[in-house]
């Protein structure tokens, strides 16, 4: 694990974005620079961190981390299903196939809980038990686990927008989705899901929840694209803990970016409103929880030097331009 020193000289050198010409043109996501050329898209993770479908800061390695940990779980499912990676020339970059991105994620989700207006436990709370298309039972308490994890569809909003849950029947009505592309999508989702569960389980982990993201390549193959499993589009607890705060009603102990997702709550940002400035030492705190993370997760010690990410990527992406 770096020390907190390191993560806190590594903040002049975090990776707000990039702006590369020859590299393709350039797409830009909350989080990800995408630049598309020649059939393949180069991902460039950035340290921009999104909460509430805001861009709140930028945390030290975030972007290594997140593709690190992206890299270990496309190699851990990639029998399950087919994912767009060609090879990984940087800590912060994955090289892909240009796919185009199907406009549903594939939410799943093991247990009743969450902070955002799209959670399950948002609606749960206030009377909702048809959750897209789950039917859901009376009695449940925040944090408990479901007979069996749920599907949840998101539709993907455009930059600055927000997501939206809905169901099946919701997304074959919009005509957004074929059944055979739902269908398809939304099993290999549980697969990749319970494939999760099973590694994290064996570190000690508890995989909550996630989302997946499919594209379709040049033959129209549908294959995982984006992330999976990373502490951005998934929810960790620590198993050894679980029952025991779920019994005395407590929140459970977490190893993702719901850390700075509360901390803006608390100081009244969920989305709407001037977004608070983050302290150094609360980016300092998220990054040494998104290594952690990844530790923890992987089992790997993660490896990053202190410097300049933008002059290392400009070398090691020589060969693209």
């Amino acid at each position: 694990m770096l020390t907190t020193e390191q993560l806190a000289a590594q903040i002049p050198y975090c990776l707000a974005g990039t702006d590369f010409e020859g590299l393709g043109e350039k797409y830009e996501g909350k989080v990800r620079d995408n630049y598309s050329k020649d059939g393949r898209r180069i991902i460039i993770v950035t340290d921009r961190l999104s909460a509430f479908d805001h861009v709140i800061t930028q945390i030290p390695f975030k972007g290594q981390v997140l593709n690190q940990m992206a890299k270990f779980w496309f190699e851990e499912t990639k029998d399950i299903m087919a994912n767009h990676v060609i090879e990984f020339p940087d800590p912060n970059v994955v090289t892909a196939k240009l796919c185009k991105a199907l406009p549903v994620e594939m939410v799943v989700r093991g247990y009743l809980t969450g902070v955002t207006s799209t959670s399950v436990w948002y609606h749960y709370e206030k009377g909702v038990r048809d959750f897209c298309g789950n039917k859901l039972s009376d009695g449940m308490v925040k944090n408990q686990k479901f007979e069996k994890p749920i599907i949840t569809p998101s539709t993907k909003a455009e930059h600055g927008g927000h997501d939206e849950s809905v169901s099946r029947e919701q997304i074959l009505e919009r005509g957004v989705l074929s059944a055979e592309q739902f269908d398809l999508m939304a099993a290999k989702a549980m697969q990749l899901y319970l494939r999760g569960v099973e590694i994290c389980a064996k570190q000690g982990i508890i995989l909550v929840d996630t989302k997946y993201e499919f594209g379709v390549d040049e033959n129209g193959e549908i294959m995982l694209i984006d992330e999976i499993h990373t502490p951005d589009s998934s929810r960790f607890w620590f198993a050894n803990e679980y029952e025991a705060r779920l019994r005395a009603g407590e929140e459970q102990k977490k190893i993702d970016k719901e850390y700075l997702r509360e901390w803006l709550a608390e100081r009244g940002f969920i989305g709407e409103g001037e977004i608070p400035k983050v302290p150094d030492d609360i980016r300092v705190e998220t990054a040494r929880r998104y290594i952690e993370a990844y530790e923890m997760i992987t089992g790997q010690t993660f490896v990053a030097e202190v410097g300049d990410v933008h002059e290392r990527l400009k070398k090691n992406l020589s060969k693209y331009f």
